[in-house]
């Protein structure tokens, strides 16, 4: 037998390697450390692991063939679609004893239904390219988040991703019909059924959306689709707090409430950073603001009801002074110009230093309070740190981001990180609400899970994960803090 070809395959068996190889295929297995370095660094640059193989099925019996053979040689397996994890729950650990599995070469939209408006779809197909083939079938996929050009269909689910649209149509798994899951021990669990009712024992797929691969890989779904809109208004809103973005959203609300699709808050100091830092995303009113609002509305419906109703409810804020200024976007340009300037705030921040993020998620009444007390608490930690909150105000879940000082070492300023989290956890549940609203977990959030979900309910969580995955193979260190 050949020599391996690097020191990491070194930590895999010789007959596993050999399995590996033969169920992946030509370029299916990884093992050189250059292959394998993009896939073991998080999109943050928080958690550096390695790996003893990359693992790149193309379909979903490989998939399972490459479980199966890892839970035969006791190898721990990573799941990793995009990459594109806030809180490192896509990276392996340091020890190198860990397989990723990456599922970007499972790709295909098997099927869409018009009927139905359902679509049958691989774990590895993009966010981006599913909303497409929705529309080039004259339907709507309404999971948007800012990552949809990369974020694959398998990681979306696996962490019930919200995003944008969350308001009008919910989480990832509001939208999920049927699943197709490769478990720990190889076999195929087939919950693919396109049925909105279907009441035969427990609801099996909610068990993995929002697992985070911890108990099986996703490899398809069905999707639930929604009828194109075929009239879309779109504003962007000067306000001068978070409370009046809360005032305004019930006075849409009040309105019309079916027509709202997003409704987007965005902080002063954090749209300061996009205009700064991203190239071509300028803000289209006369001057700088304390806070915005991008408010969307959607219709299947043609005409020009929509914009009568964006114009009369901006008109009244404009008039009591909910808002100062705005801008509706002209053409569908205009309207990409002005959702640029929403999308990008996660870039801007990552370009203008260390960042620490919150992902909360509070009752929509206490957001004042919360963003009030939670920058106050921030600012007296951290003097001179930049607090940069944005995020989907309209369902509750705010991004509460601080960026480093300027000129401060970032480094010393994420050493931090746990003090600030704890900070900004402590109001959060004073105020009844969530420290993961959509990022999940991962492993930079583990520790708060015994304060926060222990007693029964975590161990319940602890008995899941042993009943399906008794080796304890399936992300390790993910969600469950260790024993």
């Amino acid at each position: 037998m050949t020599a391996f070809a690097s020191d990491a395959a070194l930590s895999l068996p010789a007959d596993a390697l050999e399995q590996l190889r033969t169920a992946l295929g030509s370029g299916g297995l990884l093992t050189e450390a250059s292959d394998m370095a993009p896939f073991v660094t998080d999109w943050r640059n928080l958690f550096h692991g390695r790996a003893c193989a990359v693992a790149r099925p193309a379909t979903a019996e490989a998939c399972a063939e490459t479980l199966r053979i890892c839970a035969e040689h006791k190898i721990a397996v990573v799941p990793q679609g995009g990459n594109t994890s806030m809180v490192g729950g896509a990276t392996p650990d340091e020890s190198g004893r860990a397989l990723v599995l990456v599922t970007s070469r499972m790709n295909r939209v098997r099927a869409i239904d018009p009927i139905d408006q359902t679509m049958t779809i691989e774990a590895g197909v993009t966010l981006k390219a599913a909303q497409d083939a929705a529309k080039e079938a004259g339907l709507l996929l309404p999971l948007s988040i800012s990552s949809e050009g990369s974020a694959e269909i398998g990681g979306v689910l696996a962490t019930n991703a919200g995003g944008n649209n969350t308001v009008r149509y919910g989480n990832a798994r509001e939208l999920v019909l049927g699943l197709e899951v490769a478990l720990p021990d190889g076999r195929k669990l087939d919950l693919m059924r396109r049925l909105r009712k279907d009441n035969t024992g427990y609801a099996l797929r909610q068990i993995f959306i929002g697992s985070e691969g911890t108990l099986g890989l996703i490899t398809a779904a069905i999707l639930q689709l929604q009828p194109a809109p075929r009239s879309i208004e779109a504003a962007l809103c000067a306000v001068e707090s978070p409370a009046a973005a809360l005032r305004l959203f019930a006075a849409f609300r009040s309105r019309e409430p079916s027509a709202i699709q997003a409704f987007e808050f965005m902080s002063g100091v954090s749209m300061g950073l996009v205009n700064t830092l991203i190239p071509d995303a300028k803000l289209p009113l006369a001057e700088p603001a304390a806070a915005y609002v991008l408010v969307e509305l959607a219709s299947p419906r043609e005409g020009g009801a929509l914009r009568e109703l964006m114009e009369e409810a901006l008109g009244d804020a404009l008039e009591n002074g909910l808002v100062t200024d705005a801008v509706l976007a002209e053409s569908e340009a205009q309207r990409g110009a002005l959702w640029k300037l929403r999308e990008e705030h996660a870039e801007a921040q990552k370009r203008a230093g260390a960042s620490v993020k919150n992902d909360v998620s509070v009752p929509l009444s206490a957001i004042p309070e919360f963003i009030e007390r939670a920058s106050a608490a921030c600012e007296a930690l951290i003097p001179g740190v930049r607090v940069a909150p944005f995020g989907h105000i309209g369902d509750g879940n705010i991004h509460f981001n601080l960026v480093q000082p300027e000129g401060a070492d970032g480094a010393a300023f994420l050493a931090r990180d746990h003090d600030i989290m704890d900070a900004v956890a402590g109001i959060v549940r004073e105020l009844g609400g969530s420290f993961s609203a959509e990022h999940g977990v991962g492993q930079l959030k583990t520790y708060m899970m015994p304060e926060w979900r222990g007693g029964a309910e975590l161990d319940v969580m602890r008995r899941i994960k042993t009943a399906i995955d008794p080796q304890g193979l399936m992300n390790p260190g993910k969600v469950l803090p260790a024993l």
